[in-house]
């Protein structure tokens, strides 16, 4: 970049920052009681547990909203109790039996029964939004819910699935946003034209948790309240406010201002730069995020396994990590994450221009061809698709990058329109099946399926490893399931339309006076309650 350009992009950040700070001005030495985050958030499509299925917006889930079992991440991710306080399962692992809470309320000041939980997973199952086959993978349908989730007494659920699941697995998917427990009275008055309340919980909550949603205003931002009556004891901050700052500059400049106490997505540089003030402090935690490309088996040139094969031998993954990741992403090409059951640790694939116009030019697509990816306009999204789209030339793959906000991105993957998207996932729960099922399951490659996992959003039919992978969760063994998705991953590096990249490092930086912040593996445990500023 030459002189007079980097002149013009300074004047546009000063400008941009400028016009940033007079949005901010409210939000300057913030109150002690309160926590300001930065934060992109453009990806939040809903509140509603039922519905929500991105990273922020199960963020809020999580801190909204209590569940029967949840996890404790300082004692390795153990299954503990929440709203159930107890739980058995009979011996031929088909009926699990839960006792509730007693004295627990709604944030409405509503007291929570066995009614609320038999609702939640009723509206949750008969909505059947995006997380909605969490629960349905358990034999529950719209029909048959009701017969399978009852309530015994007041504070007693009865719940019997379809298979003797290992038991582990059921109880970590009850951990997911999807089985969140909402208030059933309060939803229910909610209700327009038979959507369940899903209109009204879209910008508003239910729930029982840590905070209640107070606002949210799309593309700018959320504010939670505390609920001081939590049955877990008053949340350490009264008032959460999470602001959507697209650009890591801007959530720098926040933050060592003081206008923000927490900014979520500092990249590479702006981390190295805050390290050397004292008044900021680095706070980071392995996220069982995986960063990749589906590859959508529509498209006829993608549909050729050589040419699968030749993309992931045209992205530079050691000099994307280096220069574009370095500190908060690691080299990860297998889809369960570090740190679950089965991950594996093979790196297959690197840099290989020359093998890549081999199996190009096998696929009778000698001279290359052109393809578009969908690519949400944030960093460092934008900087590993243009990095990519420079390694692809090399071998005459003309890669157009279609930019969009998070939503926009999302909902065009979802309805299968894309020819690439690059994007995240992360853990629903913290079972191996939880990226198994979505990488590696296709029940049904037609348009209307119930069941739509990353294999069918890219089109993937793939009968013979959805057998494998659908056989895998009946495993009561865990060292026998550890050898099957071991496997699993390895026949999916080869075959699969996943050019699966990076494993995230979550990285915050935050005020010296903030404490109690911790980052979990998982959008689900991004917890708020222990935040405090001194």
């Amino acid at each position: 970049m030459g002189n007079q350009m980097r002149h013009v992009a300074k004047l546009m950040a000063v400008s941009a920052f400028t016009a940033l700070m007079s949005t901010t001005a409210a939000f300057a030495q913030t109150p002690k009681d309160t926590i300001v985050m930065a934060k992109q958030i453009d990806d939040i499509i809903t509140l509603d547990p039922a519905e929500a299925f991105e990273f922020s917006g199960v963020e809020v889930g999580a801190n909204v909203y209590d569940k029967l079992i949840n996890i404790d991440i300082a004692k390795n991710n153990e299954l503990i109790p929440d709203l159930a306080e107890s739980w058995t399962v009979s011996p031929d692992n088909l009926t699990y039996t839960f006792k509730l809470r007693k004295g627990v309320k709604f944030h409405s000041g509503n007291p929570l029964t066995a009614a609320d939980v038999v609702y939640s997973f009723q509206r949750a199952v008969t909505l059947n939004k995006s997380p909605g086959f969490i629960l349905r993978q358990f034999g529950f349908v719209a029909e048959n819910v009701l017969d399978k989730v009852k309530a015994v007494d007041d504070h007693t659920v009865q719940i019997t699935v379809s298979k003797p699941f290992a038991p582990t697995f059921f109880y970590n998917c009850l951990t997911s946003g999807v089985a969140a427990i909402v208030d059933s009275k309060l939803v229910k008055a909610n209700v327009k034209d038979g959507d369940w309340g899903n209109g009204w919980l879209k910008l508003n909550s239910a729930g029982s948790g840590a905070y209640k949603v107070r606002s949210y205003r799309p593309n700018e931002q959320y504010t939670l309240d505390a609920n001081e009556s939590w049955w877990k004891g008053a949340p350490k901050s009264k008032r959460i406010v999470v602001r959507h700052v697209a650009e890591p500059a801007s959530q720098r400049l926040l933050v060592e201002k003081g206008d923000v106490d927490i900014a979520r997505n500092l990249s590479k540089d702006q981390l190295a730069a805050v390290k050397s003030n004292e008044a900021i402090k680095i706070v980071q935690g392995d996220k069982g995020y995986i960063l990749y490309l589906g590859l959508n088996q529509k498209n006829p040139n993608l549909a050729k396994p050589e040419v699968r094969e030749a993309l992931k031998l045209l992205v530079d993954y050691a000099s994307i990590e280096k220069n574009i990741l370095e500190g908060t992403y690691r080299g990860h090409e297998s889809f369960l994450p570090q740190g679950f059951l089965g991950a594996i640790s093979d790196k297959p694939y690197s840099l290989n221009v020359a093998k890549a116009k081999e199996l190009l030019a096998k696929a009778g697509l000698a001279n290359g061809f052109t393809v578009t990816m969908d690519t949400r306009s944030v960093a460092p999204i934008t900087d590993i698709a243009q990095a990519i789209q420079a390694t692809w030339a090399q071998a005459g793959v003309k890669l157009e990058i279609i930019p969009g906000d998070g939503k926009q991105t999302l909902t065009k993957y979802r309805a299968r329109t894309h020819d690439i998207y690059i994007g995240q996932w992360g853990p629903d729960y913290l079972d191996p099946h939880t990226n198994a099922e979505t990488f590696a399951i296709n029940e049904d490659n037609g348009e209307e399926a119930k069941s739509k996992t990353l294999a069918w959003r890219n089109a993937w039919d793939i009968p013979e490893m959805t057998k494998v992978t659908q056989g895998a969760v009946l495993e009561a063994d865990a060292a026998k399931r550890k050898t099957t998705y071991e496997g699993l991953q390895r026949e999916h590096q080869k075959v699969s339309p996943f050019v699966i990249m990076f494993q995230q490092i979550e990285v915050s930086a935050e005020r010296k006076n903030v404490n109690g912040w911790v980052i979990g593996p998982s959008s689900d445990t991004n917890r708020y309650a222990t935040i405090v500023k001194n």
